[in-house]
């Protein structure tokens, strides 16, 4: 009786274990997804697959994350440059999300600006203009009081500074070689003016600048500045009628969200 006993707890305990790892295996699991592409596998596939995964977002290792930062606010910051193509792209706000996203992977105290409501354009206006007295008013409210930092990305800069382009047509040789008369000289002047190339590089610099300013005085704390390069490009060939083409590049989003990654990789690394 006693080993039939014995047997069934064992059996027991074993269920639970199963269920236990299985159900640990479920969480632990990362998600999959299809692709419903119908290209998918190609040759073109693999290629525009493999340029969108040297573009795609990167976790950062931050060198100080183990130790927790300061209670911090992240204020929308200014864009300064003049170029079209971003200002009609970005607002402060954008900028602003990706700080307190990077913030918070760096282990700081990250309060939020959707938890702040009205209180945001406040806090922005004492902290732009310098006043202390406003900020000392503002900064005593709830959760505030522990705030230490406020914190800040503005875009200096954002231009592209190269373009680059180069390229062959064949119809003006191929006319030449037609000339030459003969079988001979009319296929090679039709194989060689149905050959185009054409290739195009353009150059960006984007600069960051982030202020850290004391929650309580409005002094600043530290400041620094990034820039990093941004290359965006287009091939395309054409041969006896076979065309082949790419585009690519890292575009305005990830330059922005790589500028705050390294920003915010010197503020873990010094200030914390």
């Amino acid at each position: 009786m006693k080993i039939a006993q014995a047997v069934a707890f064992r059996g027991a305990a074993l269920a639970v274990v199963f269920a236990f790892v299985t159900v640990s295996g479920e969480i632990a699991a990362q998600p999959t997804f299809g692709n419903p592409s119908p290209t998918a596998g190609t040759e073109t596939s693999q290629k525009a697959n493999a340029a969108a995964d040297a573009a795609a977002y990167k976790e950062v290792e931050y060198a100080n994350k183990a130790t927790k930062g300061p209670a911090l606010v992240v204020i929308p910051g200014e864009i300064k440059s003049s170029n079209a193509s971003f200002t009609q792209r970005f607002l402060p706000n954008n900028i602003a999300d990706f700080g307190e996203l990077e913030l918070s992977q760096a282990n700081f105290t990250v309060l939020e600006r959707s938890n702040l409501g009205n209180l945001l354009q406040e806090i922005s206006l004492a902290y732009n203009l310098g006043d202390p007295d406003k900020a000392r008013k503002v900064m005593q409210v709830g959760k505030l009081r522990t705030t230490k930092w406020i914190v800040k990305f503005d875009i200096l800069k954002a231009e592209q500074i190269a373009e680059n382009k180069e390229g062959f047509d064949g119809r003006a040789i191929g006319g030449i070689l037609g000339m030459f008369g003969g079988l001979g000289g009319a296929a090679a002047g039709q194989a060689t003016s149905s050959v185009q190339t054409r290739d195009s590089t353009g150059v960006w610099l984007i600069g960051m600048r982030y202020k850290i300013m004391d929650a309580n005085t409005t002094e600043q704390v530290a400041q620094g500045y990034k820039e990093l390069k941004m290359e965006v490009g287009a091939k395309q060939t054409s041969v006896l009628g076979v065309s082949q083409g790419a585009k690519g590049g890292v575009g305005l989003d990830t330059m922005v969200q790589r500028l705050v990654q390294t920003a915010v990789y010197e503020i873990d690394s010094k200030y914390k």
